[in-house]
């Protein structure tokens, strides 16, 4: 088990939001070349902006009020204002509550035919929302492709919108699929019900590698490039394919933008590419600041999780530093506010972590928070 740094210390701070203050105190020595340039690995360097130096810090703190979280200490979890104030994923996607939930309950509580670990696990991201999975299988009961009927899935959801109930998480900017039908909820039903006919499972099944994966699910209408990306990453939690998440990645708008923040020029690599390179140097640079990252029980950061850093570190310098532009956007809309238990741990078993044996089991919960 890797040992537990020192707190990283933060600079304090007496306006609320912390507009305009560089949060991140240095600790340990700076390596000469830490704030001004990233090493590719051809040896070539890209000049960075405080932002970059900012990613490494951001990703320790953040793993690190993870770690205190499951161990049972007490709220706050940092001395960072801005961590203290906003939400922000986990270093590690599959660590958020959302993928949790997915994982456990979803992908892995069920038939695991292919046919049914795709049916569940696009019907749950469709929404991306642990209530409306929740929602649907009390009204319907066991969400299976064997026993669907659109037409109950409709009204039941039909219903909790005219309840006042929101559907959809805030976290995708999900589009409504072309297929006529009045709802956005409707159509994406339709999707559903259209991928399955066309056989996705089997293809995906098949796929021989994460990219086909991807291809395959960005030819369905109304999936573009991120959707599709991050519908591979949930599918590849599962037996259904067997890809590591090093072999493939798509930038996101968020991400895209944390990289324009991240360095003071232009690169002849592709976003995708650049988000490789820091994925693969991610023990260096973080040596480099003396930082000992607590990887997840040893598995250490994929190429997803370094994309999504890249778009928490985009929201998280609109207030760190403002000044360094990026997509526009200029505030965090997103509150922070602390669940009153910590979560438990539950990962893909092909993973093989040794999880601790408080974290290896969880149990559906009676009642979801719906925030």
């Amino acid at each position: 088990m890797e040992s537990a740094p020192a707190p990283l210390r933060m600079v304090p701070v007496d306006c609320p939001d912390a507009r305009g203050i560089a949060a991140l105190r240095r600790s340990g020595p700076p390596a000469s070349d830490t704030e001004t340039s990233f090493r590719l690995s051809d040896g070539s360097t890209l000049k960075t902006t405080p932002v970059f130096d900012m990613y490494w810090r951001f990703a320790f703190e953040r793993q690190e009020i993870f770690h205190r979280r499951l161990t049972g200490a007490p709220w706050p979890w940092t001395d960072d204002p801005i961590l203290r104030t906003y939400r922000f994923t986990n270093a590690y996607r599959a660590a958020d509550r959302v993928s949790q939930f997915l994982i456990r309950h979803v992908i892995y509580d069920g038939e695991q035919s292919a046919a049914e670990v795709f049916f569940r696990t696009i019907l749950f991201k469709l929404f991306n929302r642990v209530a409306t999975w929740v929602l649907l299988r009390d009204r319907v009961g066991p969400l299976t492709w064997t026993t669907f009927r659109l037409e109950r899935y409709d009204a039941v959801l039909d219903a909790a919108l005219r309840g006042g109930q929101r559907l959809y998480s805030p976290a995708y900017i999900m589009p409504n699929p072309p297929f006529g039908a009045r709802r956005k909820h409707s159509n994406h039903l339709l999707l559903l019900s259209h991928m399955m006919k066309a056989a996705a499972p089997a293809k995906i099944a098949a796929a021989k590698s994460l990219s086909e994966v991807f291809h395959i699910l960005r030819s369905f209408p109304s999936v573009g490039d991120f959707l599709a990306f991050q519908y591979a990453v949930d599918l590849n939690y599962s037996d259904l394919t067997q890809f590591t998440e090093m072999d493939f990645v798509v930038a996101g708008p968020g991400a895209r933008s944390g990289i324009r923040k991240a360095f003071a020029e232009p690169a002849t690599l592709s976003d995708e590419q650049l988000i490789r390179e820091v994925t693969e140097a991610a023990e260096q640079e973080f040596a480099k600041r003396g930082l000992h990252f607590r990887t997840l029980w040893g598995r250490r950061l994929q190429l997803i999780d370094c994309q999504n850093l890249f778009c928490e570190i985009d929201k998280y310098s609109r207030v760190a530093y403002p000044q360094i532009s990026g997509n526009g956007r200029s505030r965090i809309k997103r509150k922070f506010e602390a669940a009153a238990t910590p979560p438990s741990q539950w990962y893909p078993p092909k993973w093989g972590l040794p999880l601790p044996e408080a974290d290896s089991t969880s149990h559906l919960p009676t009642s979801i928070r719906t925030a």
